[in-house]
């Protein structure tokens, strides 16, 4: 069998990671553009600790990869692989800088629409992140981030406009990029610093409520507006493993795994389900409903799932410090069974089969598999190759995961965009270094380099997977 006709492969990347030019178009300063390179950075990620302007660090998202310049000779470069598909994702502060002005800016706006002719130029779909962890710094100073339900309005004047002016552009959006990660990356996820002694649990709750309400307005338009989108929600996924058969540990692995569901499960299903209220209920906290939020969540649910995954996780009831490792900023108790990156990501393929098992079972609604890479250090040979082996081992195990549970289990999967198709800055760590692509940018972690492209050997691979819809591994 194999995977359908018109199966969607391709890459992925998001406007802070890849862009740069932030100074440039009419772009404002979001909250991407105050995370530093450095120690700092995971503090200021998690809104323990925050600075308010730029200042002497140095901030990797400024210029990135310079996509800003270079969309077209890097979209050529995608199309010479044969990408179906290329998920982008949109800057709001390119198009209301400070994200409530009264009008978009005009040259924001022509910026996207000239990367989307680009790609339809070449038979090649975008998948639009209306929001990949990207808030106006004008709106986290005067709101607060999430926190604050006026934030409903201003991403939805942003939607509209997106979903107007691209209407004959794009048909596949996604309305927020991995909605869980507010519990783990608030300031990244959802422009949320803390305030002193405050319920930490409560305001990410707010932030994730009034996200979940913007989602389901911006889904209900973009149907209103053009019948024929396709509108995803994204999940940071991974299953959790019980570190041993005792049951505690197993009864932890299903807490843990709810814990990445419950927000999916109301963009899927319409409702919270009771597991998160008596989660929010323990945690002294109340979801803040108004007017006609329940109604609005149960009419406007999702039409498909979109997730990331880079590993599975593993819980125990009795973790030990010494014993941990993190994956996506998501703490796991270290799996013996399995190899680990260079970065300490447990790699998993058979988990990437488990995963979307359990999310077809839990939703039956079509998956695409929209972020799954491996980061690793790079080698430029004296002869311009770059012989990325272990990254062509990584994709070929996990695309062979994926098939299984298309051909054995009865997934029903879109597509497949892996994460970084070309270089671009790491979320997690803000290193360059740590790269993902088949493309291999001249830049380093300290913003040094030329910005020259060069092929890596998975180039050539992933082209050939896609030329015979990923028969040939």
């Amino acid at each position: 069998m194999g995977f359908k006709e018109g199966f969607l492969w391709g890459g992925a990347t998001a406007a802070n990671q890849v862009e740069g030019g932030i100074f440039e178009g009419g772009r404002g300063l979001a909250n991407v553009d105050l995370m530093p390179y450095g120690q700092d950075r995971y503090a200021i990620g998690t809104g323990e600790k925050w600075i308010n302007h730029i200042d002497n660090h140095y901030f990797p998202s400024h210029q990135a990869v310079d996509f800003y310049h270079h969309y077209k000779e890097d979209i050529a470069l995608m199309a010479e692989m044969g990408f179906k598909v290329f998920r982008i994702s949109i800057a709001w502060t390119r198009i209301f800088p400070h994200g409530d002005e009264e009008s978009p800016n005009e040259e924001g706006l022509k910026f996207y629409e000239d990367v989307f002719k680009e790609c339809h130029k070449y038979h090649i779909e975008p998948l639009v992140t209306i929001n990949h962890f990207d808030c106006p710094m004008y709106l986290i100073n005067k709101y607060g981030g999430w926190r604050d339900r006026r934030m409903i309005d201003c991403y939805v004047k942003l939607a509209k406009v997106l979903l107007i002016r691209y209407k004959h552009f794009v048909k596949y959006w996604l309305t927020f990029n991995e909605i869980n990660m507010i519990l783990h990356f608030p300031f990244v996820a959802a422009g949320l610093r803390f305030k002193d002694d405050e319920n930490k649990i409560q305001a990410m709750i707010t932030c994730a409520h009034h996200e979940l309400v913007a989602s389901a307005l911006v889904t209900k338009l973009a149907h209103e507006i053009n019948p024929q989108n396709q509108i995803g929600c994204m999940l940071a996924a991974g299953s959790y493993y019980p570190a041993t058969c005792k049951p505690e540990d197993y009864w932890k692995a299903i807490c843990d795994n709810r814990e990445s569901y419950m927000f999916i499960d109301v963009q899927s299903r319409g409702y919270y389900p009771p597991y998160a209220l008596k989660w929010i209920e323990k945690n002294q906290a109340t979801i803040p409903f108004m007017n006609d939020d329940k109604n609005l969540l149960m009419e406007n649910t999702v039409d498909f799932i979109s997730f990331s995954y880079y590993s599975s996780r593993v819980s125990s009831s009795t973790p030990d410090s010494s014993c941990q490792t993190e994956s996506n900023i998501f703490a796991s108790v270290i799996n013996p069974y399995l190899k680990s990156s260079e970065w300490g990501w447990q790699i998993d393929p058979l988990g990437l089969r488990i995963t979307m098992n359990e999310l077809y079972d839990r939703y039956q609604k079509p998956l695409f598999i929209v972020e799954n890479g491996l980061g690793a250090k790079d080698i430029v040979e004296e002869d311009g190759t770059i012989q990325d082996d272990y990254r062509i081992h990584y994709l070929r195990e996990h695309i062979k995961a994926m098939k299984d549970a298309v051909d054995k289990d009865g997934v029903d999967l879109m597509g497949y965009t892996t994460w970084g198709c070309i270089d671009l800055i790491s979320n997690g760590t803000g290193e360059m270094e740590k790269r993902y692509g088949f493309i291999y940018v001249d830049r380093d972690n300290r913003g040094k380099g030329t910005f020259k492209r060069l092929k890596k050997k998975s180039f050539e691979w992933y082209k050939k997977v896609i030329a015979t819809n990923g028969e040939l591994l």
